[in-house]
């Protein structure tokens, strides 16, 4: 078991917009992303788990090869600005990653 940390050179959170979370993970090794690309493993299943989402709350998930990353988009629960938002830019909501471990 590898830790997310281990494994991605990047990992972040970002606005896309005022009611969407992009995030990113960019991988060190083309054959561990190719392996989880294949598997699945970032399914819109995944980070409804991983955020305490429904799965329709994931918008979308999308690998990019060039560079071995994979990009979700999640709702926001809480508008980015509005009363109980925490992270107006949405930059610190990748700390659920920080603790995933895979076995690659």
């Amino acid at each position: 078991m590898r830790s997310m940390v281990e494994l991605a050179k990047v990992i972040r959170t970002k606005n896309s917009g005022p009611f969407i979370l992009t995030i990113d993970i960019i991988f060190k090794e083309k054959e561990v992303y190719e392996k989880l690309k294949n598997m699945d493993y970032f399914s819109k299943n995944f980070w409804a788990n991983l955020y305490g989402l429904k799965g329709s709350d994931v918008i979308s998930v999308i690998y990019f090869d060039p560079v071995c990353a994979v990009k979700a988009n999640i709702k926001r629960k809480v508008p980015s600005g509005s009363p109980g938002d925490s992270d107006v830019y949405g930059a610190q909501q990748h700390a659920p990653l920080l603790e995933v471990k895979i076995d690659v």
